[in-house]
This record gives C-alpha cells, structure tokens and sequence, in this order.
C-alpha cells in the first residue's frame, strides 16, 4: 500500500507540474480562459464528453478542470515511448476501429471509483470545423455507471492546430463548461442502442449549443 501510495502521489505531482506548464504556455500564446468551470462537480465519479478539433484538446481542456482526469484517446494518437508515462499520467487508450471493452471498462471503472473522465464523442479530430455525431461507447460508459456528463465547447484549437497542420498559429482559445446533464430518468425507459443515441445526440446538442455552432447532422 505505501508503495503504491507514492507512485501515486508522484504521478499526481507530475500531473500537477504539466497542469501548471499548460495553463503558462495557454495564457501566454492562447489568451487562454474558460467559462463556466463551477459547473464540474468538486468530487465523484464524472464525465466531461467535449468536441474534438485538434491534438491541443487535450492538454487545453485538461487546464480547465480543476480535479485530476483521465483522457480517453486513440491508442495511435502517441508514439510508442511516450505511452507508457502517458497512460501513467490518466491517458486510456482505444482503438477507434471497433468497440473497445478494455479502454472503456477502465473508464467505467475509475468513474465508479469516483474519478473524473474525459471523452470525445466524435472518436476523432473533425476536417472542418463542424461538429460530427457522437458514437455509442459515450452511452454505455453512462449506462454503466449512471454519472452525470458535464458538455464542454472547446473554441480556437482548430484554428490554432487543425488536421494536417504540423506548428500552431496564435489564436485565442476559450472552453466552455455547461451544467450537468443526469440521464438517470431516461435510463429508466430506454435501454440498449436507443439510450446509447439518446444520450449522444443530447451531449452533442448541448455542445453545439455551448459553442453556439450547428449540431451534427444525425
């Protein structure tokens, strides 16, 4: 148990260190800020599901929360030496190909803990700048668990860093918090693949209506 307890208190210090380091550097380049951050619960298990626009997603929604998540993410999104600190750090890889049990079930698992996770439920980086529908794994990891799912805009990371780009412009970054959504009751009445739509399409409303963009066509 104390070994434990301090690989765990040394990974929380480097999650903090980079924490700090991105918040810096956001601020710095980004003009960086967030909106409505009093909305992510203080404890308990949580999902936060936002949009998907670039590799900076991460680390800029990641300076936005004020509790320590982990971040579900394409098991090919970093190279093979960096994986194992990331995953050390809260990264759970997936494959984006196929329903993933593994990465999944270790979300469902660390919000049962009480542990917070984040989720893009587009499973990629949009072409465009459009908002694209949300698949199903979003739905089950709620089915499972029952937790609430906090919407996030992340606004300005597809143009800083869109897809193909290799160095980031300067551009203001903004991400936007939205109130909880509780799917407790619907549970109640739909189950399976209906409930799993349900839940996806209404996140990503709520995330379109954030970001005060179109939602996906469906």
């Amino acid at each position: 148990h104390a070994v434990r307890y301090s690989v765990e208190t040394v990974s929380g210090v480097v999650y903090g260190f980079f924490w700090l380091l991105f918040n810096g550097l956001g601020r710095l380049f980004f003009r960086y800020g967030t909106t409505g951050h009093e909305h992510i619960p203080k404890q308990g298990g949580l999902l936060i599901a936002a949009n998907h626009a670039s590799y900076l997603d991460i680390p800029l929604l990641g300076c936005g929360i004020r509790r320590r998540v982990a971040f579900l993410g394409r098991h090919d999104l970093f190279p093979i030496p960096l994986k194992g600190i990331l995953a050390w750090l809260g990264w759970i890889p997936i494959r984006p190909d196929r329903f993933d049990r593994a990465g999944f079930g270790k979300a469902i698992q660390l919000i049962k803990k009480g542990k917070a996770v984040v989720i893009y439920p587009e499973g990629t980086r949009t072409r465009d700048g459009k908002l694209r529908p949300g698949k199903p794994g979003l739905g089950t990891i709620v089915a499972e668990t029952g937790c609430l799912v906090v919407p996030a805009y992340i606004d300005g990371t597809f143009a800083v860093l869109p897809t193909g780009s290799v160095w980031p412009r300067l551009h203001p970054v903004r991400v936007i918090f939205g109130k909880p959504i509780d799917f407790s009751a619907e549970a109640q009445r739909c189950i399976g693949k209906e409930f799993y739509r349900h839940v996806s399409r209404t996140v990503m409303a709520q995330i379109a209506e954030l970001g005060h963009v179109a939602p996906p066509a469906h």
